[in-house]
C-alpha cells in the first residue's frame, strides 16, 4: 500500500479552543446531543436492539455513532462518550459466528455491505481515544472482513447504493493494514479492497480526460447523486494506495475541478438536489453532502494538493453553519445560494426532491441529514492538524483556534495553542511549546495577498510558503508565532451576469429581514421544531461591485456571541450600493435566475453584505448596475462627477 503525504492523529489529541469549541457546545446542546433523548431513529435503532430504522440500507444508527463518537470527546460529553460506548458494546457483543455485524443479526433483513461503514469510522476513532478498546474493534475486524471477502467474491452485499460507496470499506482495510492489524492476512486485505473496486462503480471512468461540455454519464444513475459524488471523490485516492496508479490522482484532480466549475457553489459546496444539480442559484445542495464533502481532508491526506483544503475550509465556514439555525436545533434537507423563503415550496424548484426541503426542522424531506449532520464540525476539527509520515513535523491545516497535545517521534513532547477569531479576523496566534526541535508547517490559503509572520516578537516578514505550506524551525521551549493574513475582496462570475462576493474564505451575501412560525412541534421534545420563514422586507436588489468596502470590528482577545452563526452576530461585514430592481419570483417561494443588466426601480442605498453562514435566507447571487455614487476607505458615500 503506497504510503500517505500525511497522517491524521488520534481523536483527542486535537481540540477546539474559543469560538469554536463554543460551536461545538451549540451544536451538543442542540439536536446532535439530544436525539439520544427523543429521536427513535436513535433512541430506539435496531442497531442497538430496537426496532426503528428508516431503510433497508440500515444507516441510520451509523451515521449518529459514526458523528457523536468525535463530538462526545471533543467536548468532554460524559453522557453521549457513554451513549457511543454502549453502542459499540451492543454492536460487537452480537456479532455472529459468521462475522455479521449489525442489526441484521437474528433477522431474515437482507445483508447489504454499506450501513456498516460509518459504523468502521466510529469504532476505529474510539480505538483512537481509547486504546484499550483496540483488540476488541480489531478482533471483530478480522471476523467481519473474510465474511465480506467470501460475499464480494459470490457478488453478495453490494446493491446500488453500496457500489458508489465501497471506498469507504477500503479505507477500513487500509487503516488495519497500515497499523499491522492482520498479521499474516495482508493478501487477505488487499484482495477485499480489489474486490469492492471491481464490484463498485468505477469513478476512474466517470470523470471524463477531456473537455465535459457535452459528457453524459454512461454508469448507474446513483453516481450521479450529490452525496454519491462526494463519496466517491474518496475512491480514486483510496485505489492509487493499492494500485500505485498516478493516473488515478490525475483523474480525481481534474474531476474535482470539472464538478465544481459546473456545478459549484460560493458557498464552497457543489449544488445536487439529489442529483448534480448545475448552476442555478435556486437550485438545492444536501446537508449530507455539505458534511460528507469535508472527506475533501482524505483527497489532501494522500496527494498534498492545497485545492482541497482551501475547498473543505471555504465549506465549513459557508455552507455548513448556512444550513442549520442558530442554535442548531432545526436543519434544512436543502439550501439555496438565492434563498428567499424556507417553506414548503409550490412550485419546487427541486426536480428529485419534495417541497418540505428547505423548511428548517427535525427532519424535513428525508432523515438521512438528521443523523449524519453532525459529524460535520466534529470532522473538520480531528483533521484541522495532520503530521508528516516520519512523525517529526505537525502541520496546522485548517485554520481556526485550537489546542493540540501530542508525541512526534523520539519522545518529542508538543502543545500547540492557537489563539484567533479566524475566519472572522486575519490574526493567528499560536504558541508552541516543544521538549526537542520540529518543523512546524501551517497552510497558507490560496487567498492570502501580502501576508506575514513574526516569530517570538520580531518585526514581522513576508513569506513564501511551498505547495501552500509555510515551514517555521521550532526550537526546544516555547516559541510564539504572529501570522497575519490578509485577503482582497474577490467577485466570482456567475451565471445571467451575477457576480458572488468573497473576503478569504467567506462568502458575504444579503441577509434578508424574515418572519418565521412555527408548522411543527415534536411531541416529545418541544426544542425541535419546524420553522416557516419569509421575508419580511425586500430582497430585490442589484449591486455595483466596484463600491464593496470590508468592515472589521472584531480584534484579538475579543469573545464572539453566540452563537455566531446567526443573524447580526459576526464582528465582520461587507457594504456595497444598490438600487432596488425587478427581480421575480418562480411561483412564490423561491427567486427567478438574477436578471441581467437591471435597471433601477428606486434610489440607491447602502447595503449591508454578512457572512453566508449567518444568513438562512438571503442573496448571495447578485445581479449588477453602475452606481452614480462610490464609497470612500471608511465606506462614505462619494458623488461621483461625470
Amino acid at each position: 500500500v503506497a504510503p500517505m503525504k500525511f497522517l491524521t492523529m488520534p481523536l483527542g489529541e486535537i481540540r477546539p479552543s474559543g469560538w469554536l469549541y463554543d460551536q461545538l457546545m451549540v451544536q451538543t446542546n442542540g439536536l446532535a446531543g439530544h436525539q439520544h433523548d427523543f429521536y427513535d431513529l436513535v433512541a430506539k435503532s435496531d442497531w442497538i436492539g430496537g426496532d426503528s430504522y428508516y431503510s433497508y440500507l440500515e444507516e441510520a444508527g451509523s451515521y449518529w455513532f459514526n458523528a457523536m463518537v468525535p463530538n462526545g470527546v471533543l467536548v468532554g460529553d460524559q453522557t453521549i462518550m457513554a451513549q457511543t460506548q454502549e453502542f459499540l458494546d451492543y454492536v460487537l457483543d452480537h456479532q455472529d459466528e459468521s462475522g455479521w455485524l449489525g442489526p441484521e443479526v437474528n433477522t431474515t433483513k437482507p445483508r447489504l455491505l454499506w450501513g456498516r461503514y460509518p459504523f468502521f469510522f466510529g469504532a476505529i476513532q474510539m480505538t483512537e481515544y481509547n486504546t484499550s478498546l483496540t483488540a476488541r474493534v480489531v478482533n471483530a475486524f478480522n471476523k467481519f472482513i473474510p465474511l465480506a471477502n467470501k460475499m464480494l467474491h459470490a457478488g453478495e452485499g453490494v446493491d446500488r447504493w453500496a457500489a458508489t460507496r465501497w471506498e469507504d470499506f477500503v479505507l477500513m482495510l487500509q487503516w488495519m493494514y497500515d497499523n499491522g492489524h492482520s498479521p499474516g492476512q495482508e493478501k487477505l486485505l488487499l484482495d477485499t479492497m480489489r474486490m469492492l473496486k471491481s464490484t463498485g462503480d468505477p469513478w476512474e471512468l466517470y470523470f471524463p480526460p477531456g473537455p465535459a461540455e457535452d459528457y453524459e454519464n454512461p454508469f448507474e444513475e446513483l453516481t450521479w447523486h450529490g452525496v454519491n459524488m462526494a463519496e466517491g471523490l474518496k475512491a480514486l485516492p483510496a485505489t492509487y494506495r493499492f494500485t500505485h496508479n498516478q493516473s488515478d490522482l490525475d483523474r480525481v484532480s481534474s474531476g474535482w475541478d470539472l464538478l465544481f466549475k459546473y456545478h459549484g457553489r460560493p458557498s464552497g459546496a457543489f449544488a445536487a438536489d439529489e442529483m448534480l444539480a448545475g448552476l442555478e442559484a435556486a437550485r438545492g445542495t444536501e446537508l449530507c453532502l455539505v458534511v460528507v464533502s469535508f472527506h475533501g481532508s482524505y483527497l489532501y491526506q494522500v496527494t498534498g494538493e492545497a485545492k482541497y483544503a482551501d475547498r473543505v475550509e471555504r465549506m465549513a465556514y459557508n455552507a455548513l453553519p448556512a444550513t442549520l439555525t442558530g442554535d442548531m436545533w432545526a436543519r434544512q434537507y436543502l439550501q439555496e445560494q438565492n434563498q428567499v423563503a424556507a417553506k414548503n415550496m409550490t412550485p419546487n424548484p427541486f426536480p428529485e426532491d419534495g417541497p418540505y426541503s428547505n423548511v428548517f426542522g427535525l427532519e424535513p424531506n428525508y432523515p438521512c441529514c438528521t443523523v449524519n449532520f453532525p459529524q460535520g464540525w466534529p470532522k473538520f476539527v480531528t483533521n484541522a492538524f495532520v503530521m508528516t509520515p516520519d512523525g517529526e513535523s505537525l502541520v496546522h491545516l485548517y485554520l481556526g483556534p485550537f489546542r493540540v497535545h501530542t508525541v512526534l517521534s523520539g519522545g518529542n513532547a508538543v502543545n500547540v495553542s492557537v489563539d484567533t477569531l479566524y475566519p472572522f479576523t486575519d490574526i493567528i496566534n499560536t504558541t508552541i511549546s516543544a521538549r526537542k526541535a520540529f518543523t512546524y508547517l501551517m497552510r497558507i490559503p490560496s487567498w492570502v495577498v501580502d501576508g506575514t509572520i513574526s516569530i517570538n516578537g520580531q518585526d514581522p516578514r513576508p513569506f513564501l510558503p511551498v505547495d501552500g505550506l509555510l515551514a517555521v524551525e521550532i526550537g526546544p521551549g516555547v516559541t510564539s508565532l504572529q501570522l497575519n493574513l490578509p485577503a482582497e475582496i474577490t467577485i466570482e462570475e456567475r451565471p445571467h451576469g451575477s457576480v458572488a462576493v468573497h473576503r478569504g474564505p467567506i462568502n458575504y451575501a444579503f441577509d434578508i429581514p424574515r418572519v418565521q412560525s412555527i408548522l411543527h412541534r415534536d411531541s416529545a421534545e418541544p426544542r425541535a421544531v419546524d420553522y416557516e420563514m419569509e421575508p419580511s422586507g425586500t430582497w430585490q436588489y442589484a449591486i455595483d461591485p466596484s463600491t464593496l468596502v470590508f468592515h472589521q470590528s472584531a480584534s484579538v482577545g475579543q469573545v464572539l456571541p453566540s452563537p455566531i452563526f446567526d443573524a447580526g452576530q459576526p464582528p465582520n461585514t461587507m457594504s456595497v450600493q444598490a438600487c432596488p430592481i425587478e427581480w421575480a419570483l418562480a411561483g412564490d417561494t423561491f427567486a427567478a435566475p438574477p436578471p441581467r443588466r437591471p435597471t433601477c426601480v428606486g434610489p440607491e442605498a447602502t447595503l449591508t453584505l454578512w457572512p453566508y453562514g449567518a444568513t438562512k435566507l438571503r442573496i448571495s447571487e447578485f445581479p449588477t448596475f453602475t452606481s452614480e455614487r462610490a464609497l470612500d476607505a471608511h465606506g462614505n458615500q462619494v458623488v461621483l462627477q461625470a
